[in-house]
């Protein structure tokens, strides 16, 4: 989940915020259909436009044209709301990942291009934190589940799934040593949403274009090397041991 260098389509798609569509447009009034789903829809525009903090069910009952009454039929409370929403923004941030793997130009070599396909997911990782950064705070706010819950939700459908396959590829074609591939998702991906976050939130959100993308390079160039050199020494012994 690596960013792209400067000057590379994916690096622009980092550089350039975008918005991902999540389910339909939503509606002034609810006539039928499906409740739950146009109670998450609304949900999901007031993420998208002031995150977590914006999800109230009573507000999405009015979008959607419906009573309170009613949305507490579909929704026990707000959390059952704001998990909803927060699975549709994990989504939406995974479709921009897998959306990244389908674009560009493939590299004939098939050890470059799983780089460039590492370096894909990260890029888009960060473009969609930077162009959608409400439904990016709501995908990772602390929902009211179970954590068993919400790691099985993440391994099994978002961006852990995709980082996940194309290790697999590093190490099929040679890149990454198979002894360092167990547990690898957690550093890369640590790397690049810590980025992300710096960058949305922190005091790297000062920096101007060309430093962003500056740092966007330089983590991904720390991070590959990470994953790919040589393993690590092996602890000494006690001396006298």
């Amino acid at each position: 989940m690596l960013p792209a260098r400067p000057g590379s389509a994916v690096a622009a798609a980092a550089a350039v915020p975008h918005h991902v569509q999540v389910g339909p447009a939503r509606r002034s009034t609810y006539h039928h259909g499906n409740l739950p789903a146009a109670l998450t829809d609304a949900a999901t525009e007031m993420a998208r436009s002031g995150g977590p903090d914006a999800v109230v069910l009573r507000a999405a009952a009015r979008a959607a044209g419906v009573s309170a009454a009613a949305a507490y039929r579909h929704f026990a409370d707000h959390g059952e709301l704001l998990s909803a929403v927060r699975h549709r923004a994990l989504e939406a941030l995974a479709a921009a990942m897998r959306a990244s793997l389908e674009s560009g130009e493939p590299l004939a070599d098939p050890a470059q291009e799983s780089v460039r396909r590492l370096r894909a997911l990260g890029s888009a990782y960060i473009g969609f934190a930077l162009g959608d950064p409400g439904l990016f705070r709501t995908a990772f706010c602390r929902p009211d589940q179970p954590v068993a819950d919400v790691t099985a939700q993440v391994a099994a459908h978002g961006p852990f799934a995709l980082l996940s396959g194309v290790l697999d590829e590093l190490v099929e074609h040679g890149v990454l040593d198979p002894g360092r591939r167990p547990g690898a998702e957690i550093p890369v991906w640590s790397a690049v949403h810590g980025l992300a976050t710096l960058l949305l939130d922190g005091p790297l959100a000062l920096l101007p274009p060309a430093e962003r993308a500056a740092a966007i390079d330089r983590t991904s160039d720390f991070v590959l090397n990470g994953i790919t050199g040589p393993p690590p020494a092996a602890a000494r012994p006690p001396d006298g041991g």
